[in-house]
């Protein structure tokens, strides 16, 4: 999916949204960002401040000129910005920061992005609900990218792409319980284009969420999350549906559905069917 397109703030009159400076965003394929403001002519230094929510992270990128009467701040890939949700703020002269609202997006090298670094850093620019810029970030060392998913008779294929880690012979996929309710069910790990597949048969989970992991050295390893995190699309949940599927088991029948999480994590929702 291209992204290139201002994004409106809402509930707000003309003289609020004069106020609130708008920020354009540009995205660089290594996890980067870089933010464009208006250039006020408030005296003193400028800052771009994100604030990660429920903490008291922030980070701070000093506002320069850039020409045109604009202002700019750099993000860089290698800064660390923990997972979250980060909001933008502007902030002169020590002064107390005033949130930015959203202008242009430019997300266009976060399309089909193939990393290089073992660190995976991902950072998508969005407008919330109420017309303000915020910013979503993911780093995660070692990653399991989600690809295809292939719903056949009554199971889900999984394709992964691995980054930070190579898989041995040992490895395997692992579908766990939220509720830790039910055993862990192991998928085997195949080598197959765009990466490595594994496959769970609907049958096999009993009632209830089932959270998808990559053990890419065995048991005695680390638990890597399966995720969809490289491209332009910060909430997959309403993008990415998937269809149902009813299976019958020795457990009565079942039905299932996969989905992406609100941290873009891939799961498993199953049911019984009454």
């Amino acid at each position: 999916m291209m992204t290139l397109a201002p994004q409106q703030p809402t509930h707000r009159d003309d003289e609020e949204d004069r106020a609130i400076p708008r920020t354009d965003c540009v995205a660089d394929s290594a996890g980067g960002l870089t933010f464009d403001i208006a250039d006020r002519g408030e005296p003193g230094p400028a800052h771009l401040v994100l604030f990660l929510r429920d903490s008291d992270q922030r980070v701070s990128l000093p506002l320069t000129p850039a020409g045109d009467g604009r202002l700019r701040a750099a993000l860089p890939s290698g800064v660390d910005v923990p997972e979250g949700r980060w909001d933008a703020y502007l902030q002169v002269a020590g002064g107390e920061p005033s949130r930015l609202s959203p202008g242009l997006n430019d997300l266009r090298s976060l399309v089909d992005r193939a990393p290089t670094a073992d660190r995976i850093a991902v950072r998508i620019p969005y407008g919330t609900k109420h017309g303000n810029l915020t910013i979503r970030s993911w780093e995660r060392s070692p990653h399991a990218e989600a690809g295809a998913l292939h719903i056949g008779d009554g199971e889900l294929e999984v394709t992964v792409e691995t980054y930070g880690t190579e898989p041995t012979p040992d490895a395997y996929a692992e579908f766990t319980d939220r509720e830790e309710s039910a055993p862990a069910v192991r998928a085997e790990l195949t080598p197959g284009q765009g990466g490595f597949r594994c496959a769970v048969a609907y049958g096999a989970l009993r009632p209830g969420t089932w959270d998808l992991w990559l053990r890419p050295r065995g048991e005695n390893g680390p638990r890597v999350r399966i995720a969809r995190l490289l491209d332009d699309i910060v909430d997959k949940h309403p993008v990415f549906v998937y269809p149902r599927t009813r299976v019958e088991t020795d457990h009565g029948p079942l039905e299932a559905e996969p989905f992406y999480t609100a941290d873009n994590d891939l799961s498993v929702r199953v049911g019984a069917v009454s």
